[in-house]
């Protein structure tokens, strides 16, 4: 039996000390559009009707995870892969937005970044 019959829909919640500042992060990222915006929630996505989006949860209590790992140390929990067309202009767009360019790289392809509450994510070529 499906969750649900009426629609499709997907989405990835990141918990964030500041879930505003992350969601207008990821508005500036993705060049989506700002949906859902209440004090501990704030959802973005493409469109209105993209069946799937990113929330992001008020965590009071939240820790930066590190990367890569370290023992002992808040360890990532996911993170998200975007595929780009050219990866130099990708990171340069994603640290325009507020990112940042990780110090450890593991592979060519693909260059890990930072969003603002350290939450890895990787910008990636096929």
């Amino acid at each position: 039996m499906a969750l649900r019959t009426k629609a499709r829909w997907f989405g990835v919640a990141l918990n964030s000390p500041d879930p505003q500042a992350l969601g207008r992060f990821y508005v500036r990222l993705l060049d989506w559009e700002l949906h859902t915006d209440t004090p501990g929630w704030v959802t973005v996505a493409p469109s209105n009707d993209a069946g799937y989006n990113l929330g992001f949860h008020l965590e009071k209590e939240y820790e930066r995870p590190v990367w890569p790992g370290e023992k002992g140390k808040q360890q990532m929990q996911m993170h998200l892969d975007l595929e780009v067309d050219d990866l130099d202009q990708a990171v340069a767009h994603a640290i325009e937005a507020g990112a940042e360019l990780a110090e450890y790289q593991p592979q060519e392809n693909v260059r890990v970044m930072l969003d603002p509450d350290g939450h890895p994510f990787c910008l990636y070529l096929d």
